[in-house]
């Protein structure tokens, strides 16, 4: 055997021996890994540095087009909010619309007017009212459990340019257990173990650009 076969043999050992090394070290690769880095030039990237580019110069933001439909009335509401107050996103508007929907619901349920007094306008506010006294004069009370919200789908958005007044109507799907009881507590409507669909439309406004982040309840609807 040849000094140069010998030596390709010892090499080849070598090579060997380091890649059981690593691999006890570094462990084999399965599962999800990172695609390659495009490298400079390719078009690939070149495509991707446009597609960002186009994005952050005034592409679609798809905060809004996620929820409206690009280039209606309502994106463009949503567009001068977020010019007027930068805070603002829809997203975040509406995972608090969630939150409020439960607890406003479940506190006209109970008569709790007190509870959501700062989150109603004041018409709202008094139909609300009107309603839990009548509740009262007849001697009944409501027995309520929230069970969840299936759908938050925003439907409209309005700005006055004027006075920084935003609306944003959202429609809601909620599930409750709800009976009525009579002074007596005897069930004079509904189901406990039945788990009802709520079905509302509800507007919410708020003077953008101020202070105060609360929005208010302004208008109900189905």
């Amino acid at each position: 055997m040849n000094s140069a076969l010998i030596q390709l043999l010892v090499l080849a050992g070598v090579a060997i021996f380091l890649i059981l090394r690593l691999r006890n070290v570094l462990g084999t690769r399965e599962g999800f890994e990172k695609p390659p880095l495009s490298m400079p030039g390719k078009s690939g990237a070149r495509d991707q540095a446009r597609k960002d580019f186009e994005v952050i110069e005034g592409g679609p933001d798809h905060d809004i087009t996620d929820h409206v439909e690009a280039g209606s009335d309502a994106a463009e509401a949503l567009t001068a909010m977020k010019r007027v107050d930068p805070a603002f996103n829809v997203k975040g508007f509406l995972e608090g619309a969630r939150g409020a929907y439960e607890m406003i619901l479940m506190a006209f349920e109970k008569g709790a007017i007190a509870d959501i007094a700062p989150y109603l306008a004041d018409d709202v506010r008094e139909s609300f009212a009107e309603v839990i006294a009548e509740r009262e004069r007849q001697g009944l009370r409501i027995d309520a459990n929230f069970v969840g919200v299936r759908e938050v789908k925003l439907v409209d958005a309005k700005f006055d340019r004027a006075t920084s007044e935003a609306d944003v109507t959202v429609r809601f799907v909620g599930e409750l257990t709800s009976v009525v009881r009579n002074a007596d507590g005897e069930v004079v409507e509904g189901d406990p173990n039945e788990i009802k669909r709520q079905r509302d439309v509800w507007t919410f406004a708020r003077v953008m650009g101020t202070d105060d982040p609360n929005w208010q309840l302004v208008a109900t609807g189905q």
